[in-house]
């Protein structure tokens, strides 16, 4: 529920998605928690442990399970050292003993020792995490793409029977954490597909395997002892703390360290299970909401429109105004009502740039954003929960007919705003954040083009013209 928080299936469309869009909150984009990655590649299977010699993959003596899909052998694509293939097979061949090495950290965290002993034996590295996590798609589809994908009428409905179905649980946990029900509940359908969908990889051998082999090995440490210590609590029982690649687990795709912060005993079983107990789940992610800034009685946002002749450089998340000061300067409801409060302020986004739909933010937008940082994420869910409400879709066009950049055209745009002087943040990474965005206004400001921020192709091929 952090930037480093990644969780469900349609998170890996997402993450391209954010990519391209340039939707993340100047993040790189998450080691993402991906079930929709491993339909692609291959689940895990089950079965005994036998070792395996192959030559470029897993080193000889490290066990796999049969059935699971082997590591490429290949080294990562962030070029980061831990990432080359001697160090992965390295790291896999100390794995034991990384394991290991984590017993007293786990003791000063209140882990029994037959917990401990219990827990880890015959645990082995899934080396094939590797390749997820440095995979990066070379192609992307269009923020609206995945708007329809998540925002489908078939979830619509399927949320509207959910929320029925839990109509007590919901009315409960709204009246205690202040946090719609309907946010709430899109949440669970977007990360999972009301649980349907959220993953089947051993959380704490997942967690161990990032521990110890690759890139990230601090932080997972981190997950991989949160994760003992919920099996050592009895939270959720082995079996159950299944998830994604990247650990995440539940309905609403905890990590274990976010479990730690924000779940609750809802249902007062003395368990805080987000798995199996629809209230802990519940009131868990909505625990998780209200401690982000979540505002009682407020929205996440508005559908606006742009008048003709507005100045793009005032879309910017910085800028926060008051919505009678944005009605001021020509911006109004999609819907044609007015403001119901005047005085609560927002910002102005135009994610597919002045051809596309426009939205002023609220603090609540901000509050999703915190449970996944990226902006496309933060608005399936705010829509959704509108739609499951009884709202309409979005009435502005997208242009669909724009083309999505992919990774190595964002590269490339981002070298030359570079070498014509434009700050993007950091080195071109083919990741268009906030940063990029503004370098991007900047440009086109100079170049007498509305500066709405949009890394389009027609862009693109004016970049390579100057």
């Amino acid at each position: 529920m952090r930037t480093t928080r990644t969780r469900a299936p349609v998170r890996a469309a997402l993450v391209a998605l954010m990519v391209a869009a340039g939707g993340l909150a100047g993040t790189a984009a998450p080691a993402a928690a991906q079930s929709f990655l491993d339909d692609l590649f291959g689940r895990r299977s089950t079965g005994s442990v036998t070792p395996v010699n192959t030559q470029g993959g897993v080193p000889a003596g490290v066990p796999t399970v049969p059935g699971e899909r082997p590591w490429s052998g290949e080294p990562g694509s962030s070029g980061h050292p831990e990432m080359t293939a001697q160090a992965i097979q390295a790291a896999a061949a100390r794995f034991p003993a990384c394991v290991q090495q984590m017993w007293p950290e786990a003791a000063r965290r209140g882990v029994r020792r037959q917990s401990f002993d219990a827990l880890t034996a015959g645990l082995t590295p899934e080396l094939r995490l590797m390749d997820l996590m440095d995979a990066q798609p070379e192609f992307t589809k269009a923020f609206w793409d995945y708007l329809d994908l998540l925002v489908s009428e078939a979830r619509i409905k399927r949320g509207r029977e959910i929320l029925a179905q839990h109509a007590a649980t919901f009315a409960a946990v709204e009246k205690a954490y202040g946090v719609d029900r309907h946010i709430v509940a899109a949440i669970w359908g977007v990360e999972s597909n009301f649980g349907t969908q959220i993953g089947d990889r051993s959380v704490l051998r997942s967690t161990a395997t990032l521990a110890c082999v690759g890139r990230r090995q601090a932080y997972f440490r981190d997950e991989f002892l949160a994760a003992l210590e919920i099996l050592d609590r009895g939270d959720v029982v082995p079996e159950h703390l299944k998830g994604s690649w990247a650990g995440a687990f539940g309905p609403t795709q905890f990590m274990p360290t976010s479990f730690k912060r924000y779940a609750v005993d809802f249902d007062g079983d003395g368990r805080r299970d987000v798995v199996d107990s629809m209230p802990d789940m519940i009131a868990s992610t909505a625990n998780n909401l209200k401690k982000d800034g979540w505002e009682p009685g407020r929205t996440w946002g508005y559908e606006v429109v742009v008048p003709q002749g507005f100045d793009y450089l005032m879309a910017d998340g910085k800028r926060w105004m008051t919505l009678q000061e944005w009605a001021r300067l020509g911006i109004r409801r999609a819907s044609g009502e007015a403001f119901p409060r005047p005085t609560d302020k927002a910002y102005l986004l135009v994610p597919a740039g002045r051809r596309g739909p426009a939205f002023l933010m609220m603090n609540n937008f901000r509050a999703i954003m915190k449970y996944n940082p990226a902006e496309a994420y933060a608005l399936a869910i705010g829509h959704l929960a509108d739609r499951m409400r009884g709202g309409g879709p979005i009435v502005q066009p997208w242009p669909r007919d724009e083309r999505v950049l992919s990774a190595a055209e964002r590269y490339e745009m981002q070298e030359h705003l570079v070498r014509r002087g434009f700050d993007i943040g950091s080195a071109p990474n083919g990741r268009v954040g906030p940063r990029t965005r503004a370098a991007i206004k900047r440009f086109q400001a100079a170049a007498g083009l509305p500066p709405d921020g949009f890394a389009s192709a027609a862009l693109l091929d004016r970049l390579r013209s100057r």
